[in-house]
């Protein structure tokens, strides 16, 4: 999420709303955005049932959930997708920013 942050204005530049979904309960949810003033929204999800119906992965011998970025469109439309393989597998923020420019480009 540090990533995020730290280019949140180019994120807003691209007319996106940045929606970060997390398996922990509202006051931990609470507690962290507090701790690092994260501008963007967190929605904690403890049961899974959100994460679940976007297809996040669990893998036990990788210690839980594997990370997942999910571009959704104003139609909501999901229009890209990224499953990472482990906990550092995640899209550059340059690689995000880039699917949210093309995607602008089309309408």
């Amino acid at each position: 999420m540090a990533q995020l942050r730290r280019e949140y204005d180019k994120f807003v530049a691209e007319d996106t709303q940045i929606l970060v979904l997390g398996p922990e309960d509202a006051k931990a949810f609470s507690n962290y955005w507090t701790k690092h003033h994260l501008p963007f929204t967190g929605l904690p999800d403890p049961t899974h049932s959100v994460l679940k119906l976007y297809g996040q992965e669990v893998k036990i011998f990788k210690f839980g959930r594997m990370p997942a970025q999910i571009t959704i469109d104003k139609t909501r439309t999901v229009r890209f997708v990224h499953y990472g393989h482990d906990a550092t597998d995640i899209p550059s923020n340059a690689e995000l920013l880039n699917v949210l420019h093309n995607l602008n480009q089309e309408t």
